[in-house]
């Protein structure tokens, strides 16, 4: 099995010695699928977090979702899990009725966990794995 490294046309955040925050790759093609790590509503220009609300935020997150799938040759309609993490379960509707309109028919599955924070101010979070767009 090939594991390749998705390159993503999206602005790191980067400490101060120039190296991502985050030791990661934002996607990996391995076996006929893609596997996105976590995505936070950062706007792919600037590195930054997006502020606003869940709704924002959720938009925000799906769109760089999209952007990272189709860097990778994938897209949104070839989905079949994701996971999304999420500060507040009272947010459960208003990321249902955003997460609705990326994917209208047949969405994946799909898991829901809330979390207590991360080390940046966001409220959302949504990792995936997706068929290659050669599978």
């Amino acid at each position: 099995m090939k594991k390749e490294v998705v390159k993503v046309p999206m602005k790191d955040t980067l400490d101060d010695k120039g190296r991502r925050l985050v030791p990661l790759s934002r996607a990996i093609k391995a076996n006929g699928f893609v596997f996105v790590s976590g995505i936070p509503p950062h706007d792919p220009q600037t590195g930054q977090v997006v502020r606003g609300d869940i709704a924002t935020q959720t938009r925000r997150v799906l769109d760089n979702l999209k952007l990272t799938l189709e860097a990778a040759g994938s897209s949104l309609d070839r989905v079949v899990k994701t996971t999304v993490f999420c500060t507040n379960v009272a947010y459960f509707s208003d990321v249902n009725e955003i997460y609705r309109e990326y994917f209208p028919q047949d969405p994946p599955t799909r898991t829901f966990v809330t979390v207590g924070s991360w080390p940046h101010k966001f409220d959302i979070e949504i990792e995936a794995i997706a068929l290659a767009g050669d599978s």
